[in-house]
């Protein structure tokens, strides 16, 4: 293979979980907000900044790493009522389309299966940071996205319906993910 065909089209990161929150938030008796988080997960994005819409991510998350800071509602999370982490131990986001969008965002779509059903899921990614050395030598970068989706879609019907009326949880799943990417290697093509 002749290496002046090649051209660099992106760069291959991972994730740092230590330095990378995948989080949700939902409406809870319809007057306040549930954060959480999940813990265990594992990602990789390539970052074509010359063109945006070769670039890709794909993240694994397991499911019985969710974290809101209370136990007992982390476990009813695991249950059969909300994530079944027996029957679906994960949730899998892959990429299927990277745009360009207003303000210099891009648009991320992609396949998120969870719960045993797979939906079209849109981040707005508001800012990638451009490549810098960190102290160990490692080039890393960092993103923020944003999005939403409907728990119902992907079968998570559990709910309460409350004196008062409406209901004991929110539909809509705002998420918000911060990650910090570790360059690992280039890809190439001809």
């Amino acid at each position: 293979m002749n290496l002046a065909a090649l051209a660099l089209i992106a760069a291959s990161y991972s994730v740092d979980p230590g330095h990378t929150t995948i989080g949700f938030a939902v409406k809870h008796l319809m007057v306040s907000t549930t954060r959480g988080q999940f813990d265990k997960f594992d990602a990789t994005v390539q970052i074509d900044d010359a063109d945006p819409a070769r670039s890709r991510v794909d993240v694994t998350i397991d499911a019985a790493s969710v974290d809101t800071r209370d136990a007992r509602r982390d476990e009813h999370l695991r249950s059969a009522d909300f994530l079944d982490v027996a029957k679906y131990p994960t949730l899998v986001f892959k990429s299927t389309e990277v745009k360009k969008a207003a303000g210099g965002q891009l648009l991320v779509t992609g396949n998120l299966t969870l719960h045993g059903a797979t939906r079209p899921v849109t981040l707005t990614v508001s800012s990638i940071a451009p490549p810098a050395k960190a102290p160990w030598g490692a080039t890393v970068r960092g993103a923020t996205a944003t999005g939403r989706l409907s728990r119902k879609d992907f079968g998570l019907v559990w709910n309460k319906v409350l004196e008062t009326g409406g209901v004991a949880v929110g539909d809509e799943v705002v998420l918000t993910i911060d990650a910090e990417l570790v360059e690992q290697e280039h890809a190439w093509r001809r």
